[in-house]
């Protein structure tokens, strides 16, 4: 098993700075989500918003991310990730400091609006600076980077519920949040700067004066399966942030205890497994370790859930987010790979197609579980896993040309 990764020669000082601007950036922005995630409630009360009010307020944050997703794409090819990261990045911690102020449901959408378009931005460009990082290590490295976005995502979660009594009105975690992200991501862009490592390709077509975007040299089931698998591990990911509490409390009756226990175990599950999956990769191949993964999310899952036990269960989520560790890191490296001049346009479709899946994925399991019950609606995500496991190959293919060797890992 082969892997190519074209190489770029970078003195060793460099590479360790680049890696770790891109490390530190998808921290900020997992710490962001997370800041969000754990004191959206307060908003909620501050402003006595209703449930459909909160609906609006969420599809204003989705709609946001997914318009800056499909605008980074073209922006990195035509001006380079780092000038395209550089504003986006500076913009992401004010922005989510900003929701806290927000006097009106209409500012809140507003600002929802600003800190989606921000976070979507963000999310395409660290992703295609990580490619870059990684081409020039000629060696796996992304889904460790990827692990900094579930370790920033985990802090400030924890952060937020531990100092809801102090800060009730969380005015306090906002402002530190956006301010601690401002910083740090100035840290984190002069030093990708110190660092010079920006897409190799997005130069030589900005030098060779062809216009950028054109990805048409790329079959269009290429970018439509990576992006259907990053869909699928997206979509049972956020699924699983949003109901996996829930369903353990209410359909398989487990203590208050081990219900909140199910995501933490998740969570935990996938920074540990995105943690060691470089040397996996680098041993058995994307593909192979996307298939397997694949199957020990969806087989690990079914196999706790079926059983009814509370405990085992919370095993189940384990099990899945172990599996979809790799899922995604792997398939945003793909597509970074497939067309080194064109990687923001790929990646944006890509990074788009996974984002839908996150955003559908809670709505859609509710709407199941409507009809035909949670325990029934949660059945669906080992079949999502399947598709994983199944169209593996895909990755394969991007990352791997034939007749061609690959740098020893």
């Amino acid at each position: 098993m082969t892997i190519h990764l074209r190489t770029v020669a970078q003195p060793q000082q460099r590479l360790f700075s680049a890696r770790l601007a891109a490390s530190t950036l998808f921290a900020i922005v997992g710490a962001a989500t997370g800041t969000w995630t754990a004191r959206m409630p307060t908003i909620e009360q501050h402003l006595n918003l209703s449930h459909g009010q909160l609906s609006i307020a969420l599809l204003a944050l989705a709609l946001g991310g997914l318009a800056g997703m499909g605008l980074t794409g073209r922006l990195i090819d035509r001006y380079g990730t780092q000038r395209v990261l550089t504003p986006a990045a500076l913009v992401l911690g004010p922005a989510l400091a900003a929701l806290i102020y927000a006097p009106t449901f209409v500012a809140l959408v507003a600002g929802l609006l600003l800190f989606g378009l921000a976070h979507g931005t963000t999310n395409v460009a660290m992703n295609a600076y990580a490619v870059s990082c990684e081409t020039a290590y000629a060696r796996p490295i992304m889904s460790s980077i990827h692990a900094w976005f579930s370790i920033g995502g985990l802090l400030a979660a924890a952060s937020g519920a531990g100092f809801s009594a102090a800060d009730p009105t969380a005015t306090g975690t906002f402002t530190l949040a956006g301010v601690l992200g401002l910083v740090l991501a100035a840290g984190a862009l002069l030093s990708a700067r110190h660092a010079h490592i920006d897409g190799a390709g997005n130069a030589s077509m900005r030098a060779s004066g062809r216009a950028p975007g054109g990805t048409a040299s790329i079959p269009f089931w290429r970018i439509a399966g990576l992006g259907l698998i990053a869909f699928c591990s997206l979509l049972s990911e956020g699924a699983a942030a949003d109901w996996s509490s829930v369903y353990v409390h209410d359909s398989l009756h487990g203590s208050l205890s081990i219900s909140a226990s199910a995501y933490a175990v998740f969570a935990l599950a996938m920074t540990a497994g995105r943690l060691t999956a470089d040397r996996l990769v680098a041993r058995f191949g994307p593909a192979s370790l996307i298939r397997i993964c694949g199957l020990l999310a969806g087989g690990g899952f079914a196999a706790g859930v079926l059983t009814g036990i509370p405990l085992a269960a919370v095993a189940g989520f384990g099990f899945l987010g172990a599996g979809l560790s790799c899922v995604v890191p792997q398939t945003y490296s793909a597509a970074g790979h497939l067309d080194a001049d064109n990687a923001g346009g790929v990646l944006s479709r890509v990074a788009a197609l996974g984002y839908s899946g996150f955003v559908i994925g809670p709505v859609l399991i509710g709407a199941l579980a409507a009809h035909v019950g949670l325990a029934a609606a949660m059945l669906l995500l080992p079949l999502l896993t399947l598709v994983v496991a199944v169209a593996g190959g895909l990755v394969r293919s991007a990352h791997e040309r034939p007749g061609e060797q690959a740098p020893a890992a």
